[in-house]
């Protein structure tokens, strides 16, 4: 590339402005002592009344929300979790850690989550949760997985990292399970650079949680340094939090850009042989990250796609590894092929950040276009 090729198109990049800085530099240069957990408990406070929850509790990372989650419900060796095959590996290490077994089933060829049937077929004796992850900001069929969790008397947990600004029937994404775990990576719609966020109705549950994020030590403990039981270390700092309470501020600013990404997106790739996140009724999707899938009609190389991609100066991501391929300890529900094994191969994930331009979005076009069309 010479010095007048257009600049990099980057797959994200957070929207961060005056507001977080000055956020921010008051944590630092003031929230010490007697006010080092002001911004947490603001931005704890701020995110629970968004997502209209009872509790809300700010975590290092969302999956330390959910290893303290899945820990507080009791799940542990020889247990079983169900979890869609097509995921991060960050939704199953904290399975893993708790000596418990991932339990993988396919997913949907629409949404690209959890297939609620299989979801069914797959529990035994042994299965005590159920994770629905809202994959790429695309919702579960939460309504069945409720209605399988409540008949069975297994809780339903969402992993809303990706979910930000997803809603089902009016509800917010990560308000509707037992609990549900968000993340504030430095990728996501909203972000704190590291750190997640618990929520959930269950104030007894939320009671537990609270006392294993601060090392086993009870809220109300007269006693200094007096640990209650062994817990963990998850909690998020005062100056993430300052950032976290700003981003939330521009909440619906910073979901709306993520929309108005999509569109483009949409209306350029409508002509093309690919599905991308869906939107059904009764459903808003946050569309943390446009993806396309290619139809089988037509030749596709990814690894190729992304390679002239790079050659142009655009970022693009692979769509998530089936987690039965990886040396990630767990099983798959059925023998039978599943739609995971072969779907990465033929999709990716598009940029999508702050400042996306309509520009950029015909330049992902074209190379697009012109790969799949010859």
């Amino acid at each position: 590339m010479d010095d007048f090729s257009p600049p990099r198109i980057p797959y994200t990049r957070p929207s961060i402005t005056e507001l977080e800085v000055a956020y921010a530099t008051d944590a630092a240069r003031n929230g010490w002592g007697e006010h080092c957990y002001d911004y947490i408990v603001r931005f704890e406070e701020a995110f629970r009344q968004h997502l209209g929850v009872g509790h809300a509790l700010a975590t290092s990372s969302c999956t330390g929300a959910l290893h303290m989650g899945l820990h507080a419900l009791g799940i542990g060796p020889g247990d079983e979790v169900i979890m869609a095959d097509t995921n991060w590996v960050a939704t199953a290490a904290p399975i893993v850690h708790l000596g418990a077994q991932p339990v993988f089933v396919d997913i949907l060829p629409d949404t690209w989550c959890l297939d609620p049937d299989q979801v069914e077929a797959g529990i035994t004796a042994r299965t005590k949760a159920i994770v629905a992850v809202h994959l790429y900001g695309n919702l579960c069929a939460m309504d069945r997985l409720l209605e399988i969790g409540e008949r069975y008397g297994i809780p339903v947990i969402e992993d809303a990292a990706e979910a930000i600004g997803s809603q089902w029937h009016g509800r917010r994404a990560g308000s509707l399970g037992r609990f549900g775990v968000f993340s504030f990576h430095g990728t996501k719609t909203l972000t704190t650079g590291e750190g997640g966020m618990f929520v959930t109705n269950d104030s007894h549950l939320y009671e537990q949680v609270l006392t294993l994020s601060n090392h086993g030590r009870a809220k109300g403990e007269p006693r200094q340094f007096w640990p209650e039981r062994v817990g963990f270390k998850y909690k998020m700092s005062n100056i993430q939090a300052a950032i976290g309470c700003a981003q939330l501020e521009r909440i619906d600013e910073l979901i709306n850009e993520k929309r108005q990404t999509f569109s483009r997106y949409h209306k350029l790739f409508s002509s093309l042989p690919v599905k991308m996140n869906p939107e059904p009724p009764h459903v808003v999707n946050g569309y943390w990250m446009p993806t396309m899938v290619v139809d089988h009609s037509v030749a596709f190389d990814r690894d190729q796609l992304l390679k002239q991609f790079q050659e142009h100066g655009i970022d693009g991501r692979v769509f998530f590894w089936p987690l039965s391929s990886t040396s990630v300890p767990g099983r798959k529900a059925s023998s039978q092929p599943f739609l995971s094994e072969t779907i990465h191969m033929r999709s990716i994930n598009l940029p999508s950040f702050s400042g996306f331009s309509q520009q950029d979005a015909e330049r992902i076009h074209q190379l697009v276009q012109q790969h799949l069309t010859g």
